[in-house]
């Protein structure tokens, strides 16, 4: 796992790959409370299995020769063209994390080693679900963790327009259960649809429908009071702050989305977004350059290009309240396999 904000980053090679903490400080959209103490957190998860063993490989000692014996084609090299970045006399980062190496000097990031399930499963859909739900080996929870954490996380108020939300295409086991979260892809796309003619009938008719007390009538009610806020933050003409350069991938963009919702103020609490492609059972690429380099660098720099965004809002700094955990649903063989790539793993 690994944690990263103006108080720390962690950084974990299992299962449980990291967590960035930074900051925010903000009054909810449409209310008067100020909300100084309350903290964001941001649940970046590494879909496939990440090969946590070679972000944060061995670099001296008995563990770098076993370490190179087990993996003589895709180790990282200990110095050198395409080596590993030293994080102390023991350990280095693989060099496709390079844009994390930076948060790691400036004391914003930290590494937690072999920290994960213990269970032994090697599906991806078992073990994400454990991970999502938060009970290891038990998958009948109706609940997520993030759920759990908002019902329960102390000083949470209840009336704020989005206290949570799922960016990109599907809404992540770790808010089932959840009355509360909304899904997005973009702030942009957030929106009715079809002819502006009908904008306001439409909104008028689906309010009269949500009318009721149930929780859906609620939810209903939360999401179109969401939907007129973000409209009206004429969200398409977003510019990142302070020279931010996102990846140019659906990733990138899903961090630029959760930098945009933080900024509008709506009440958010907690945000999640995914970055799949981490199954390398073939080619992960060999002495530290190559397909799992360059996923490393796509996670680096979107981590980066959000802690810079958020650093300096006119005056405002958001990443002081700001805790990004980034977590795969279990790490990768110790030995590399045949065709140069890692097998499904423990922890």
């Amino acid at each position: 796992m690994f944690k990263t904000t103006r108080r720390g980053f962690m950084v974990g090679c299992s299962s449980a790959i990291a967590a960035w903490a930074g900051g925010l400080s903000f009054t909810a959209f449409g209310s008067a409370e100020a909300e100084p103490n309350q903290d964001i957190l941001l649940v970046v998860f590494l879909r496939g299995g990440m090969d946590g063993i070679n972000v944060v490989p061995p670099i001296a000692g008995d563990d770098r020769g076993i370490y190179e014996s087990k993996r003589p084609r895709i180790a990282v090299p200990a110095s050198g063209t395409n080596g590993a970045l030293a994080l102390d006399d023991r350990f280095g980062l693989h060099p496709g994390a390079a844009a994390l190496h930076g948060l790691y000097q400036q004391k914003l990031l930290a590494f937690v080693h072999a920290a994960g399930l213990t269970s032994d499963t090697r599906s991806h859909f078992d073990a994400m679900q454990y991970m999502e739900l938060g009970t290891p080996d038990n998958k009948s929870s109706t609940k997520g963790w993030l759920t759990r954490h908002l019902e329960t996380a102390p000083g949470l108020p209840a009336q704020v327009i989005m206290p949570a939300v799922a960016v990109g295409n599907l809404q992540p086991t770790s808010l089932m259960g959840s009355q509360e979260s909304i899904g997005m892809t973009t702030p942009n796309d957030f929106n009715f649809g079809g002819h502006w003619f009908y904008g306001d009938s439409q909104r008028a008719a689906l309010r009269t429908m949500y009318g009721g007390a149930s929780w859906l009538h609620q939810a209903g009610i939360q999401t179109l009071d969401a939907i007129d806020v973000v409209e009206s933050a004429n969200p398409g003409n977003y510019t990142p702050g302070n020279g931010a350069v996102y990846p140019n991938s659906g990733f990138g963009r899903n961090l630029q989305t959760v930098a945009q919702v933080i900024k509008m103020q709506l009440g958010l609490r907690v945000a999640t977004i995914d970055l799949g492609g981490w199954d390398t059972h073939e080619y992960q690429g060999d002495t530290g350059a190559g397909y799992f380099a360059d996923k490393l660098g796509e996670l680096g720099l979107g981590i980066e290009a959000l802690f810079v965004d958020l650093s300096n809002d006119n005056g405002t700094c958001h990443t002081t309240r700001l805790t990004v955990v980034v977590m795969s649903e279990f790490g990768r063989s110790f030995q590399e396999n045949a065709s140069r790539g890692t097998d499904h793993g423990h922890g």
